[in-house]
């Protein structure tokens, strides 16, 4: 018996492509080793240049703000650390922030000088990862086995103080979750140390080598108009020669008392960007090393004192029947904010990483919305990726330093 097929025929929804012979159309992605995650193209091409680019995304999407609308204030902070998988501990500031701000909270000084170097060494650990894998997809492999082994350095301090070495959940709404263990600021003097060495050695591998420069300057170049057009921030916006960072126009934690400077590019490309991912690590060993003699100046507390919002601390949990009780109330019900909106916006190591919560003093927002730095950059590559050669677009993907758990929110 004969069987009906129904024929399939590809589609390209919504998008329509005039060309002629001398054009093709070519899928890049969604699984392109290149595209560091669920990144798909739509390259259309006359001989090599391209002409036209569709980026689509949504191939790793989890629905993570809706997952916030429907927990509790706490319950969601392990959830920001699958955003930006590569600097975790910038998602668990970001949010926690919002959150106090919301709450109009008073964290403790010692544990801003804790927050501050968490974010500092994520930093570092997150640029080091980034010039790494660039590196490796323009061809220097020597380059990402140095870069490695200094980043796992990072990574071991991370998993001294919070047990993990990749989803850190280091941060908590009014506070820290630990103090510093012993000996724990020796091994971060150590790993600073590690840290410049591997710098120049990259830099003696890079920055004069003719084959990685001609792979990068005037590849991939933004315009300050293209910038500020599509949103961008972070080492996208500076590199083209926009000062503008959070740090600096609207500090928080400690950064109005930390003397660093932020650097810029001259002209948008590649280069530029790669140059100012290098100059931030000396930056954030800047910050780290005024933050350092700070800690022995500050007293124990840690989390923000606050029966309505915050735990007591273990011991009275342990003692006190109130303690206990409040606890308990915290937990199993979640804090009840007061009505209201707040944004909060922080300079992630990939740019500008907000939360907007709209609160209806219920235990969980009634609307959560992350405004990730990684979304904005691939939506630009439409424009940024018009006239390059498609042999550099793995170069000009890899320089917006875009990554898809916050990109597919």
């Amino acid at each position: 018996m004969a069987q009906n097929f129904t024929k399939l025929n590809p589609q390209f929804e919504n998008i329509i492509f005039e060309h002629d012979d001398n054009q093709m159309i070519l899928n890049f992605g969604p699984q392109h080793p290149s595209s560091h995650g669920q990144l798909r193209l739509i390259l259309e091409l006359e001989g090599e240049k391209i002409i036209k680019a569709t980026p689509e995304i949504g191939y790793l999407h989890r629905g993570c703000e809706k997952l916030g609308e429907n927990m509790t204030y706490n319950e969601y902070m392990p959830t920001t650390d699958r955003l930006d998988y590569t600097s975790s501990t910038s998602n668990n500031y970001a949010y926690a922030y919002a959150v106090e701000t919301l709450l109009n909270l008073e964290i403790p000084r010692r544990a801003q000088v804790i927050r501050t170097i968490l974010l500092e060494l994520n930093r570092m650990i997150s640029h080091i990862f980034f010039i790494s894998v660039h590196a490796l997809d323009v061809g220097a492999m020597s380059v990402f086995l140095y870069a490695f082994k200094t980043r796992e350095y990072g990574l071991d301090l991370m998993e001294d103080y919070c047990g993990a070495r990749l989803t850190h959940n280091a941060i908590r709404i009014g506070g820290v979750p630990l103090d510093l263990p012993p000996n724990w600021l020796e091994g971060l003097k150590k790993f600073l140390g590690e840290m410049r060495e591997c710098k120049k050695l990259i830099q003696g591998l890079l920055d004069k080598n003719r084959i990685w420069r001609i792979r990068l300057e005037n590849v991939g170049v933004v315009t300050q108009k293209m910038a500020q057009s599509w949103g961008m921030s972070g080492i996208m916006l500076r590199g083209t020669g926009i000062a503008y960072d959070i740090r600096k126009e609207e500090p928080y934690e400690l950064y109005k008392e930390l003397d660093f400077d932020v650097p810029v590019g001259n002209y948008g490309d590649s280069y530029d960007r790669y140059c100012l991912y290098m100059l931030e690590i000396d930056e954030s060993i800047r910050i780290i090393e005024q933050l350092i003699p700070m800690y022995a100046k500050t007293d124990t507390p840690i989390m923000a004192q606050n029966p309505h919002y915050i735990s007591a601390p273990k011991e009275d949990i342990m003692t006190q029947n109130y303690a206990l009780m409040q606890h308990f109330v915290l937990v199993a019900q979640g804090m009840r904010p007061p009505v209201g909106e707040v944004y909060a916006p922080t300079e992630s190591p990939k740019g500008e990483l907000g939360f907007f919560i709209h609160s209806e003093g219920e235990p969980y927002p009634h609307r959560l919305k992350i405004r990730a730095p990684s979304f904005y950059h691939i939506g630009a590559l439409s424009d940024i990726l018009v006239g390059q050669y498609l042999a550099d677009a793995v170069t000009v993907i890899g320089s917006t330093n875009a990554v898809f758990g916050e990109v597919d929110r």
